[in-house]
């Protein structure tokens, strides 16, 4: 198989493309870029230095990947974007930079990133993400695998958002998301388990109900948020591992978590 480059595209020699790789119209690709085999740049994509591609990713018009950092701390630095395989990604997405040496902005496996979405430097997207239009993840902000976001949905710098998540439209996330929840409303609220998420990825029944009434006892009226909390980190090996993983997800949490709505 042979790469095939538009004659309008510009395209470094130093650049590394696969097999059976597409550059469309008006495409430009720097120097020090890989390309994995069977992906497709449409037309109009800009790919700058230290970009890492995979494989069968397709790139839609007027996007542009690994753009220095909007961020006043970045010096210059060498820094990555590395960008896994499978993924769509649609018109007019900027992916920036990381800031700091060595450091890589990431996005997963077979992840949906619609139009005009941004990802800041330094963003970690998991697999199976799914970004609907015009949404902005800040600098830092670290998304699990199987999440979906809302049209024009904001996050903030540095927070974290766990795996099978739903995130409503236009909403704007300042504090950590933990796993396998929906949150919406404003101020934003966790108001429920993602349960066709959940189903649709093979969860049993059985540990859906138990997320669910973990959390409800998490979140229970009757006492204090920090004791129940307290009393989950103290028996945290007594849970089976969804929960577990839960738990070291609220450990975690520097921007404190999203409080239940209900």
């Amino acid at each position: 198989m042979t790469v095939r480059i538009h004659p309008s595209a510009v395209v470094s020699p130093k650049a590394e493309l696969g097999d059976d790789v597409k550059i469309g119209p008006f495409c430009l690709i720097s120097d020090d870029v890989v390309i994995g085999s069977g992906t497709e740049l449409t037309s109009h994509v800009t790919v700058h230095d230290h970009v890492r591609i995979g494989s069968n990713c397709k790139i839609c018009e007027f996007t542009a990947i690994g753009g220095e950092p909007q961020d006043h701390g970045f010096k210059g630095e060498i820094s990555y974007v590395k960008i896994g395989n499978n993924n769509l990604i649609r018109e007019n997405v900027t992916i920036n930079r990381a800031t700091g040496e060595g450091n890589s902005t990431i996005v997963g496996d077979d992840c949906f990133i619609m139009d005009a979405v941004h990802f800041a430097h330094n963003v970690h997207v998991g697999d199976c993400v799914t970004v609907a239009n015009k949404v902005g993840l800040s600098g830092f902000v670290q998304v699990g695998s199987h999440t979906v976001f809302g049209g024009m949905a904001g996050v903030h710098q540095f927070v974290r958002i766990g795996d099978y998540c739903m995130i409503g439209g236009l909403y704007r996330v300042s504090k950590d998301v933990p796993h396998y929840t929906l949150a919406s409303r404003d101020p934003l609220r966790l108001t429920g388990l993602n349960k066709i998420g959940l189903e649709r990825g093979g969860f049993s029944p059985e540990t859906i109900r138990e997320i669910y009434r973990f959390y409800r006892r998490l979140y229970a009226k009757d006492r204090r948020f920090t004791e129940a909390l307290n009393e989950a980190v103290s028996k945290k090996n007594e849970f089976i591992p969804e929960i577990q993983k839960i738990i070291e997800f609220y450990e975690g949490s520097k921007r404190g978590v999203t409080f239940w709505g209900i």
